[in-house]
């Protein structure tokens, strides 16, 4: 077993050995390579994030700068926006659906870390090779959700369809199609109807 597919097991991983560095090392320099660009420079744009993410949808649109770890772990569908500082630390798979919006400096994060400080400096394996250790858990985010600012999502979130979460909510447990959540940690506030149609607070539209 490959130690990406350890990642994708759920099993622990060394997130240092060469097979996953070379996978992080092109993700960070086609993110560089992106950030370096203008944002008119759109052709040259949407190439390096066809290189550099495991799919990307039509019409999706990320201002930069952004930060993928492994960038070919996340799939993005159509019709989706990502505002200012965008970072995805995708060691196992991220999902984003269609028509999904996203604030300023939001993160999604799916690793996890030992708790204990002399594991994370190192644990020893049956093989006698001390290694540093982790596992990931990964994150699925349904079509029409909106993020708000300095959002940030923990691993093995699921946020369904429709989904709206307030500015920065630490999103911990998943959350159900048609919610409203914010906090720290998100908790569920009220499901969104027609009753939240912006008509109702500007009644004369323009």
């Amino acid at each position: 077993m490959t130690e990406e597919e350890r990642i994708f097991s759920g099993k622990l991983f060394a997130c240092d050995v060469p097979e996953l560095a070379k996978i992080k090392l092109k993700a960070h320099r086609l993110c560089h390579q992106y950030n370096d660009l203008y944002e008119e420079d759109e052709q040259d744009r949407q190439a390096i994030l066809r290189e550099l993410l495991g799919h990307i949808g039509e019409d999706t649109y990320l201002t930069g700068p952004i930060r993928f770890h492994y960038g070919a772990h996340t799939r993005i569908g159509d019709n989706c926006f990502m505002g200012f500082n965008f970072t995805v630390q995708d060691d196992t798979h991220v999902t984003i659906g269609n028509d999904c919006n996203f604030g300023p400096n939001v993160t999604i994060v799916t690793p996890l870390h030992p708790m204990l400080p002399h594991e994370r400096r190192g644990i020893l394996c049956r093989d006698g090779q001390t290694r540093y250790l982790c596992y990931a858990k990964p994150v699925a985010i349904g079509n029409d959700c909106w993020f708000g600012a300095n959002v940030v999502v923990c691993p093995g979130v699921t946020i369904g369809d429709n989904c709206v979460i307030g500015a920065g909510s630490v999103v911990t447990r998943d959350i159900p199609a048609n919610s409203f959540a914010a906090g720290v940690p998100a908790r569920v506030k009220r499901e969104i109807t027609e009753k939240d149609a912006i008509i109702h607070l500007f009644p004369d539209l323009r």
